[in-house]
């Protein structure tokens, strides 16, 4: 694999995985039960989850990490010493599942706290949480950081600053829009851009949110904020709803991937998937950005045949 810096300045698209929690559940994880866990319980089950979407198509593989900072830790059931182990285990798992096949992105979420005022987490202490997470991801081996479902800007920020306080990788930001265009704390996708490309991002966007249809409307306002950036679109699976009890997402593979050429027409150059997609989401995904690829590259050959005639 290329430099991904470099990769992306050539105005490619990378192809991202799917949903991690829901696919880990179908593999066996108890429902509320800490993903993280399995980084050192069950690392054939995750193994397995990484290589599954490498070979769907995905090109970044998200660490199972989500949950992997101290605060959200100590939330899930009093591990918050256990950082360093379940945090490293889960960067290693992924680069022994993948090797140079795909790049390896450290997932960090969000903490599950409150930023003050409104709750009891400072600004420091979650830059100091973010940092020590995105240590230990370095440490086990991965490409970049990868900061999503993000919807307090504050926490963005530390999440950023943490990330870049604890290792020189590049870092990716994905916040999570509502139906109006605004994550659940107000944050807008111009504020976004004004607030945390400055800090020093390599891409930015959204994923998770209220559905699908969010994504375009917040890729435009990212666009117009920032034109040159390349976005992020890591979309859910349309909207759940419950069949005999369980948590279904309406939208299929095939349907899914159809809305990929508008993303990356908007200037989406990382496209994958959230909750509720699938290995055979991003692959449907993957097929589709392929005929992108093949159609942007006979144009450029038009061209300079052309150039070459004149």
């Amino acid at each position: 694999m290329q430099d991904i810096r470099f990769y992306l300045a050539q105005g490619n698209v990378l192809i991202a995985d799917g949903a991690t929690g829901t696919m880990m559940q179908s593999l066996g994880l108890p429902p509320g039960a800490p993903p993280e866990l399995w980084n050192v319980d069950e690392p054939d089950n995750v193994r397995t989850l990484y290589r599954t979407y490498l070979e769907a198509g995905s090109q970044v593989i998200l660490t199972n990490s989500f949950g992997g900072s101290r605060v959200k830790l100590q939330r899930a059931g009093d591990m918050g010493d256990r950082v360093q182990e379940l945090n490293r285990a889960a960067a290693e798992l992924a680069r022994q599942a993948v090797g140079e096949d795909a790049y390896v992105a450290g997932d960090m979420g969000p903490t599950g706290e409150l930023m003050e005022p409104f709750g009891a987490l400072s600004y420091r202490d979650a830059v100091d949480a973010f940092a020590e997470q995105a240590g230990a991801l370095t440490e086990g081996g991965v490409d970049l950081i990868w900061i999503e479902t993000m919807s307090d800007l504050g926490e963005a920020r530390a999440a950023v600053e943490g990330a870049h306080r604890a290792t020189n990788l590049p870092v990716f930001c994905s916040l999570s829009f509502t139906g109006s265009g605004r994550t659940m704390m107000g944050v807008t996708p111009t504020q976004a851009a004004e607030a945390l490309w400055p800090l020093g991002l390599l891409a930015i966007g959204a994923n998770c949110g209220e559905g699908i249809k969010v994504i375009e409307p917040v890729l435009i306002e990212f666009g117009a904020a920032l034109p040159q950036a390349a976005l992020i679109a890591k979309p859910n699976a349309g909207l759940p709803h419950l069949e005999d009890g369980v948590t279904v997402f309406d939208l299929g593979p095939d349907a899914f991937a159809t809305h990929a050429p508008r993303f990356v027409e908007l200037g989406a150059r990382v496209v994958g998937g959230c909750c509720g997609s699938s290995p055979q989401h991003i692959a449907a995904l993957a097929a589709v950005i392929k005929k992108i690829r093949v159609c942007v590259k006979k144009d450029e050959h038009r061209s300079k045949k052309g150039s070459q005639d004149e």
